[in-house]
């Protein structure tokens, strides 16, 4: 039995397509809902690990993405001008982007925490500032990664 290289690559660029968007999700939920908790302890230890998974499973599937994507588009034969794609490319730019300043965000706000749990003392204004600035950044990201999804099974002539 021969698996064929199309089959491969496709299931590979889904699978990776799932991670990044259900640990991107899954980490923004978490850290939301711990930052809406209070808990300056339990928010350090959040950060921290959204700050790893992030690494781990973010940077890698981001990085698979395009990859794949490209090998997924040579091997079908799609012309990669096509408009369906060049928005996709856009959008996953502008999702790359955003998702680069969460992750300092997150960094940032890990750091403030971790800081205030060795000081026993609240949460300065520059950690509200930051949490502020990473939820307004999470949505683009969020939304941009729901349009590919729908580009990438729809594939629609846009022009």
């Amino acid at each position: 039995m021969t698996l064929d290289p199309y089959f491969l690559l496709k299931t590979l660029h889904i699978l990776s397509s799932t991670l990044l968007f259900g640990t991107g999700i899954g980490t923004a939920f978490h850290m939301w809902a711990t930052h809406l908790r209070g808990d300056v302890r339990a928010i350090a230890s959040t950060a921290k690990n959204v700050v790893l998974a992030d690494w781990l499973f973010t940077t890698t599937s981001g990085i698979v993405q395009p990859l794949s994507g490209i090998g997924l588009i040579l091997i079908a034969g799609h012309d990669p001008h096509a408009s369906w794609l060049l928005v996709t490319y856009g959008i996953y730019i502008v999702a790359g982007a955003c998702w680069l300043v969460v992750v300092k965000l997150q960094m940032d706000v890990a750091r403030i925490a971790q800081v205030s749990v060795a000081a026993d003392t609240p949460l300065p204004s520059a950690y509200f500032k930051a949490m502020r600035l990473w939820f307004w950044l999470g949505w683009p990201a969020f939304i941009g990664l729901v349009g590919v999804f729908y580009l990438m099974v729809a594939k629609p002539d846009l022009w």
